[in-house]
């Protein structure tokens, strides 16, 4: 699973082979999340408030570049490194 973007110990991941609708991992300590691209929302899993927060920041900021990287990885493309949040 190829990893995007890496922040304040939140590593963001997105799956080559995974399922609609389009989605990456946020994983943080021993806990990890769903989060949806469009519309930008945790759907599975749990993170600590402050992680979460930034997460969904993170995610607004860069929505366009992780839809192209979704469209990438399911059509068999590497996906692109994403700026960290700062």
């Amino acid at each position: 699973m190829p990893e995007i973007s890496r922040f304040f110990g939140i590593v963001i991941r997105m799956y080559f082979d995974d399922h609609e609708p389009p989605h990456f991992q946020a994983i943080y300590g021993g806990t990890e999340a769903q989060v949806g691209i469009d519309p930008i929302m945790v759907f599975e899993g749990q993170l600590p408030y402050r992680a979460v927060s930034m997460v969904l920041e993170w995610a607004a900021l860069h929505q366009r570049e992780l839809m192209l990287d979704w469209r990438r990885l399911q059509s068999g493309h590497p996906a692109q490194r994403i700026e960290p949040l700062k």
